[in-house]
């Protein structure tokens, strides 16, 4: 029996009917919808050949009809309109992104202030996705005529996806090309790696669906940027001026500048690979500003594929064995407060002003 486009259209309605109501669906109601123009003995026919075939389904003699597992199965490939999100939607959705994200910014700042009035050192907190996640797989699944999902699966065994509406008509054939390239030329790169040369090198080989190559690259570069993101706070920076090793003010002010995002960009990466606490003496430090300084920093655990760390910036003749029990005493706290919020509480610590 074959699937006829007034079938597939009958199956919608029952399947947007029921969704809406959780009540069986007759031919009545599908009847009285408005771009429904067939009589309702029509819509009776095909609703009893759509239950042989097995998309729809009778709970019992008298009632009407609902979805089977199948009939769903139709519907979310191939049948279901796309759903646009109202103003309101959008604005909530944003809005609670917004402050899960406010609430990860503060709490950096409130730990770095805490760890600086413990240590009396300037102190660093930041959230990061941390690892610089790659690429280790791309899938290229048809979704109905017209359109396409491109899944990728990261290193962090993360898996994102996107919905492609087509430019040009491809068949099975041409995506399980251009997903073969992709998986060739594309994986295990960092973000700088998306080159225009390399996306012209792939376009030149994706045959038919060679269109879609942008799409993919710019979709996976703001994948990977994300996984990038960081959230950092510094606190305690005249704290150094108590040090005898800073009383020289030009070499005061020298560190003083250097403790800014920028210079400590390249901590994370340094903390990637690291277990337990990290010190970095003098010219071990990344950042040519941080020489004649010791930093030490160790790891915790946040969720939500976000890994906290906390260090602190001092002379190198620092009390190594104090910080690195203080800061680790920190990060365990730290990582059972986000395990269990309503359990664990922050090492008591008088915020600076």
């Amino acid at each position: 029996m074959e699937l006829t486009e007034r079938k597939k259209k009958v199956l919608r309605s029952v399947v947007d009917l029921y969704i809406r109501t959780a009540e069986p669906v007759g031919s009545k109601a599908i009847t009285e919808l408005p771009d429904m123009n067939y009589s309702s003995a029509t819509i009776r026919n095909e609703m009893a050949d759509l239950t042989a075939m097995g998309y729809l389904e009778q709970p019992h003699t008298s009632a009407g009809r609902v979805p089977s597992a199948a009939g769903y199965r139709l519907y979310v490939d191939e049948l279901m309109q796309d759903y646009r999100l109202s103003m309101d939607e959008t604005n909530s959705i944003t809005a609670a992104i917004e402050e899960k994200m406010q609430r990860v910014d503060k709490l950096m700042e409130k730990v770095a202030k805490i760890v600086s009035q413990a240590t009396d050192l300037p102190a660093i907190s930041l959230a990061s996705r941390f690892g610089g996640a790659e690429v280790k797989h791309f899938e290229l699944i048809t979704a109905g005529p017209g359109s396409v999902i491109l899944v990728v699966m990261l290193t962090s065994d993360e898996v994102v996806n996107k919905l492609i509406r087509l430019p040009v008509s491809v068949t099975e054939s041409d995506l399980k090309l251009l997903s073969a390239v992709l998986n060739t030329t594309m994986t295990n790169l960092p973000p700088e790696g998306f080159t225009p040369e390399l996306m012209e090198r792939v376009m030149d080989n994706a045959g038919p669906a060679a269109s879609l190559v942008p799409v993919v690259v710019e979709f996976t570069v703001e994948t990977l940027q994300k996984q990038g993101s960081t959230n950092m706070a510094v606190a305690g920076q005249m704290r150094l001026l108590g040090q005898p090793e800073y009383r020289d003010v030009d070499k005061a002010q020298r560190v003083l500048t250097s403790l800014d995002e920028e210079a400590l960009s390249n901590l994370p990466a340094v903390m990637q690979n690291a277990n337990g606490t990290k010190v970095l003496v003098g010219p071990e430090n990344v950042a040519q500003e941080l020489k004649d300084t010791s930093v030490v920093m160790t790891k915790f655990d946040i969720g939500d594929g976000l890994q906290g760390m906390i260090g602190v910036v001092g002379p190198t003749r620092m009390d190594y064995a104090k910080v690195t029990a203080r800061l680790s005493y920190f990060a365990e706290s730290l990582s059972k407060m986000f395990a269990k919020p309503e359990q664990a509480q922050l090492p008591e610590g008088r915020e600076e002003e």
